[in-house]
C-alpha cells in the first residue's frame, strides 16, 4: 500500500476511527462486536483508555484506514494482552494488519509482555487466516458464545509468543 504510515493513536482520530470500525460492525461477520461505538466509547475502551497499552494507527495519505489496539484483560496474565485489529472495509487495505503489528511487537515487548492474545469467532476465516500468518498459534476455544441474537459462535483463541 503505497504513502502508508504507522503512528500512535491520538484521541483526536476517535472520530474516524469510530466510524471505520462501526462499518465493520455493521457489515457482521468478521468481529465479535456487535454494538457501534461513539468516539468517546472507542477512545476509552481501545484507543487511549486505562486499559489500553498501546494503539496504533495506519494512515493513507490523510485518511486513517486502520487501527490495532493492545488492552489489558483482567482474564488474561499479566504477561499477557488481547490485541484486535481493523481495517477499512472500504478499498483495498492490503499490508495494513501486517505493518501495524510490526509496530504492535515493538511496543510489546518494550513494554514487558510476553504473549499476545487474539480472540477471534470461528466464523472469520480471514482474521484466523491474517493472526496465523503473523505467527500467533492456536490457544484454546471458547465454546458456543451467543451472538446478541442467540446464535452461538465459537471463539478461538490463539497466542503469540514475544
Amino acid at each position: 500500500m503505497t504513502n502508508l504510515s504507522i503512528r500512535d493513536v491520538r484521541s483526536e482520530d476517535a472520530a474516524e476511527l469510530a466510524h471505520l470500525l462501526n462499518a465493520i460492525i455493521a457489515q457482521g461477520g468478521t468481529t465479535a462486536l456487535e454494538t457501534a461505538f461513539s468516539a468517546a466509547q472507542l477512545d476509552e475502551v481501545y484507543l487511549t483508555g486505562t486499559d489500553v497499552l498501546c494503539c496504533f494507527v495506519a494512515a493513507n495519505d490523510n485518511e486513517l484506514v486502520g487501527f490495532q489496539t493492545v488492552v489489558r484483560e483482567s482474564h488474561l496474565p499479566d504477561s499477557c494482552a488481547d490485541i484486535a485489529t481493523f481495517a477499512r472495509v472500504e478499498g483495498t487495505q492490503k499490508g495494513v494488519g501486517t505493518q501495524l503489528f510490526s509496530a504492535t511487537k515493538k511496543r510489546a515487548k518494550e513494554l514487558g509482555l510476553t504473549e499476545i492474545n487474539a480472540c477471534i469467532r470461528a466464523d472469520n476465516t480471514g482474521g484466523l487466516a491474517f493472526y496465523s500468518k503473523q505467527g500467533f498459534r492456536d490457544h484454546s476455544v471458547d465454546k458456543a458464545v451467543p451472538l446478541n441474537d442467540g446464535t452461538p459462535v465459537d471463539r478461538i483463541n490463539k497466542r503469540f509468543s514475544l
